[in-house]
């Protein structure tokens, strides 16, 4: 595999360390899920890749070379995010907020090529945005706007995903239909996913890889069979050793379930 994203003893957080010496590999191709406690630095971690904040130390490498060296408009071809954060767009349809996304190859313009317009397209497709592209953004629900969002991110051509929570404040079924979208980027145009998510349930079902972080620091990196055992729950959740045996057992019923379901997408 081609490694895509590489953190070497990165440090994030605001004015004091969230996390500390996270070291991790994100392959070509891979769906690499982070996980833990609410307040644990997911989405710092996250942010901090995608320079939204700036990083405390360390070292991040994007597709071979170090983020510092590469410019905000060859970062933005490179990789793409979808977060939680809700955007206000006004008088944009979903057809409009998709197509910001080759603001990268278009230019502060936005003028949009034949080219691009055939992109903006196919992502909308590809995420089943269709029904609603004409639509104004701040009229659709929850599940159409992150439809969008993921589109969007799509349109910008990347070889690296991120993903805040994806799956929050969604129905179960716009939830699977997310992942399967999701996992077929990877499978199928050899994207490389780091995402953060709270659903245990759907991790074994699409992650290759899980990094569960707790208390400041990288817990434990792994396979999701590996990482989602009693012992471990229990351990980054706080939990009695009861209760995470039997969260685990149920975690591994639903997301085989889940994995039947998936293959029918």
């Amino acid at each position: 595999m081609v490694s895509s994203i590489d953190l070497e003893s990165l440090v994030v957080g605001y004015k004091s360390p969230v996390i500390e010496n996270v070291n991790l590999t994100v392959n070509s191709g891979e769906i690499v899920a982070l996980i833990g406690p609410n307040g644990a630095g997911k989405s710092t971690v996250l942010k901090t890749i995608t320079r939204q904040i700036r990083k405390m130390d360390g070292k991040i490498v994007i597709l071979g070379e170090d983020e510092e060296d590469i410019s905000e408009d060859n970062l933005a071809k490179k990789l793409s995010m979808v977060s939680t954060e809700r955007i206000h767009p006004e008088l944009m349809s979903c057809f409009d907020v998709v197509s910001t996304g080759r603001y990268p190859y278009t230019g502060r313009l936005g003028i949009l090529s034949k080219n691009d317009i055939e992109i903006v397209k196919q992502a909308i497709d590809l995420v089943g945005a269709g029904e609603v592209a004409d639509k104004d953004f701040s009229k659709v629900s929850d599940g159409q706007r992150q439809r969008v969002m993921l589109a969007r991110a799509i349109c910008q051509e990347p070889e690296i995903l991120i993903l805040d929570e994806p799956t929050s404040f969604l129905d179960i079924q716009f939830k699977i239909d997310i992942l399967s979208v999701i996992k077929n980027l990877a499978k199928e145009k050899n994207i490389a996913v780091l995402m953060s998510i709270h659903e245990l349930e759907f991790v074994p079902a699409v992650a290759d890889k899980v990094v569960a972080v707790s208390d400041g620091k990288v817990f434990k990196i792994g396979a999701p069979d590996e990482i989602l055992t009693g012992e471990n729950l229990a351990a980054l959740y706080h939990m009695s050793l009861d209760e995470s045996n039997m969260l685990a057992t149920g975690l591994i019923d639903y997301s085989n379930s889940l994995k039947r379901v998936l293959c029918q997408k």
